[in-house]
């Protein structure tokens, strides 16, 4: 093990860190100084002495990749990303938590440049990173799969800071879970166990053994207690020859319990709850820096010599950076093919053969969504190497399962049904849907391979924070979300979804994509694969509905659009007979029949009806102004909207005249027939609304 080059300076440098972070939060009278102040040995040493990262390239692929999990103390990064040359300069340290700063309260993934991952809710972080870890693995399988252990350019680790509301939070144990079944060698954590949060003591509600439950997890666990003698001392050679040890275990990931007292060295407030989100106050932090050393008349004091030697950090990446260069140009020397693999995946394009590889479903016939979308996906699959994906336990209702691939396992985990493989493509979340949110975000994040996740609609629920997140950092994660409303029928209420459809759809940046019938779930997955602007769910049918016959091009007359129209988000799937519409039905999914049908209804009646197919508003309202008039013409006043659910969502769109044949209450347990009939989800419904709206033009 490699002797550990530490100095007065170093000693010095961190010393900069915690006043730094002290200072800047007593500069705008609110965050959190504690943890930064207390963490500052170990994250000068990850950045400084461990980690592989070039400052001026912060995109780099053979990079270490960190992840700071408590979000709240986003000075912890801030500072190092500063004294490492990564672009942040003093002025931004002073304008933390300000309108318009690159130092917000939280660290935000593409705000700021080095931070890999917005971690604001505590367990994110730490529950991404295992998605970090995951496609790093895969990665190196479609990319360098015979590399011995540690010899490809792609090998790397994902380092991660947590803290004690990460390990109480549930997404972290389902995630952790998962990282030692799946063997994930590369992951390193270190756990900032101070026993201090908001509420002060952690001993007040949170009491478990963290050490023994990793174990059991299978996670390889080391304890640095720098309190262990009773008195503070802190051992920052000790914790380097843990980070050494858990590196040299391949075979699981690694958890390190770091025993801290937060706020060290504050006088009178270290090792309290006030330390933790509150600033020092003007004595307290004078107390502080004349325990330091520093003059306490001054505030962001950075010695010239402290500079020079962190900003070094430039150089020594350049170093490795060139180091890492030979073995990657002889990569890409050898694996040609490979090389062009990855050149297409950075630059964010599909292959070609994507539309060709669509299969196409006989209008007619009837299909339920869910179905369409396994054929899809494995057509897909064929010519698009980089898709993976699987189900929270769930695959067969889902279809997910990309078939004749392995599983994404270790090979021991082989069951009769699975086959594993380190590099497989079908992912086995087990029932974790909030864990599997949150992978799917760290895979996103990681590189370019495109994963998704399958569940019913009901349990977004579950995986509202990670999905939330997605958006939040417009990353594009794929959520697959079936069984999309009471039409799954005898289950009942508890996973029926009613306003789930409304408050996925409130999510800003999220595309919710709902497919009408089996050849708009083909068009819909090439639309979400050739996005990669922010996140995308797509709600699919447990039962069979009518596969449209279609044209060749747009609505016209009584031939159908062609199911590419669906890349608009909205588009006229039957004109008005006579192309001027008096009345339009603007439905999704298993419901677009219900339009269609009553469309033929009107007109033996001679009112002239245009259906109006809205596989997922967000396309829509990217559209040009002039487009979106051309669908729903503002003269046309008359307006019915229909999907099973609430009617939130449509009624800006239909209007105070219009109407919605929606779901406003609970569902029950029966048939779905029976559902759809006694809570009105019928083609009568969608007729008598529309002769009201009609009449409320009158």
């Amino acid at each position: 093990m490699a002797q550990l080059d530490w100095s007065d300076l170093d000693n010095k440098a961190v010393d900069t860190a915690r006043v730094l972070a002290a200072d800047a939060v007593e500069k705008v009278g609110n965050g959190h100084p504690g943890t930064a102040m207390s963490l500052a040995p170990a994250a000068y040493l990850l950045w400084n002495k461990v980690m592989r990262r070039d400052p001026l390239d912060d995109q780099w692929i053979g990079r270490d990749r960190f992840i700071l999990s408590v979000g709240h103390s986003s000075l912890t990064q801030y500072v190092q990303l500063y004294l490492n040359g990564y672009g942040l300069e003093l002025d931004d340290l002073k304008a933390l938590r300000t309108w318009g700063s690159l130092t917000p309260g939280h660290p935000e993934y593409g705000h700021t440049k080095g931070v890999e991952i917005t971690t604001g809710p505590l367990g994110q972080g730490l529950a991404s990173a295992v998605g970090f870890a995951y496609a790093s693995r895969f990665e190196r399988g479609l990319f360098d799969p015979n590399a011995a252990p540690g010899t490809s350019p792609f090998d790397h680790f994902v380092y991660v800071i947590a803290g004690d509301g990460d390990l109480q939070e549930g997404v972290t144990a389902e995630a952790s879970s998962l990282a030692g079944h799946q063997q994930l060698g590369n992951l390193i954590a270190i756990y900032d166990s101070n026993q201090i949060s908001i509420e002060d003591d952690t001993t007040i509600a949170f009491t478990e053994d963290v050490a023994k439950r990793y174990e059991s997890y299978d996670w390889h666990v080391q304890t640095v207690d720098w309190k262990k003698t009773g008195v503070y001392v802190e051992d920052v050679a000790a914790l380097n020859d843990a980070i050494e040890a858990a590196k040299a275990v391949t075979d699981k990931p690694s958890l390190i319990i770091l025993k801290t007292i937060i706020g060290w060295p504050s006088p009178k407030k270290q090792n309290t709850g006030k330390i933790h989100g509150s600033a020092l106050g003007e004595d307290e932090l004078k107390g502080l820096k004349e325990v330091l050393g520093f003059d306490p008349e001054q505030s962001f004091q950075v010695a010239d010599e402290v500079l020079e030697h962190t900003r070094k950090a430039v150089a020594k990446g350049a170093a490795e950076r060139a180091e890492w260069q030979k073995s990657f140009d002889a990569w890409a020397a050898a694996n040609p093919e490979n090389k062009k693999l990855l050149d297409r995946l950075e630059a964010g394009q599909l292959p070609e053969g994507v539309e060709a590889a669509l299969p196409v479903f006989e209008g007619g016939t009837e299909v339920s969504t869910r179905a369409a979308s396994g054929k899809v996906l494995n057509a897909l699959g064929s010519v698009i190497p980089e898709l993976w994906g699987g189900s929270a336990d769930l695959a067969e209702s889902n279809n997910t399962t990309l078939e004749g691939a392995k599983s994404f396992v270790p090979a021991q985990w082989s069951t009769h049904e699975w086959t594993g493989h380190n590099y497989g493509r079908v992912l086995h979340f087990g029932i974790r849907e909030h864990a599997m949110g949150a992978i799917l975000n760290g895979i996103a994040l990681h590189g370019k391979t495109r994963a998704y996740g399958g569940t019913f609609l009901i349990f977004s629920d579950y995986m509202r924070p990670a999905v939330r997140l997605a958006a939040l950092m417009k990353v594009p994660s794929i959520f697959v979300w079936t069984h999309d409303s009471v039409a799954l029928g005898e289950d009942g209420p508890t996973h029926q979804p009613i306003e789930q459809l409304a408050t996925l759809r409130a999510i800003p940046e999220l595309d919710v994509v709902r497919p009408a019938d089996a050849n708009e779930v083909a068009y819909a997955w090439k639309t979400i694969l050739e996005r990669r602007n922010g996140p995308a769910g797509i709600a699919l049918t447990r039962q069979n509905i009518p596969v449209f016959t279609r044209g060749e091009g747009v609505a016209t007359g009584d031939t159908f659009a062609h199911a590419r129209e669906t890349a608009k988000g909205a588009y006229i799937l039957a004109d008005a007979p006579n192309g001027k519409p008096d009345v339009i039905f603007i439905a999704t999914g298993s419901e677009v029949q219900l339009a269609v049908a009553a469309r033929e209804q009107l007109a033996g009646e001679g009112i002239h009806a245009r259906v109006v197919s809205v596989p997922c508003l967000e396309w829509f309202y990217e559209q040009p102004a002039a487009y979106q008039e051309s669908v729903l013409p503002a003269a046309v006043k008359a307006r019915v909207s229909i999907e099973a659910g609430l009617s939130l969502t449509w009624d800006k769109i239909v209007g105070s005249a219009g109407r919605s044949v929606s779901i406003e209450h609970f569902g029950a347990s029966a048939d779905y027939k029976t559902l759809f009939t006694k809570f009105g989800i019928t083609t009568e419904a969608a007729v008598a609304a529309a002769k009201e709206t009609l009449a409320a033009q009158k």
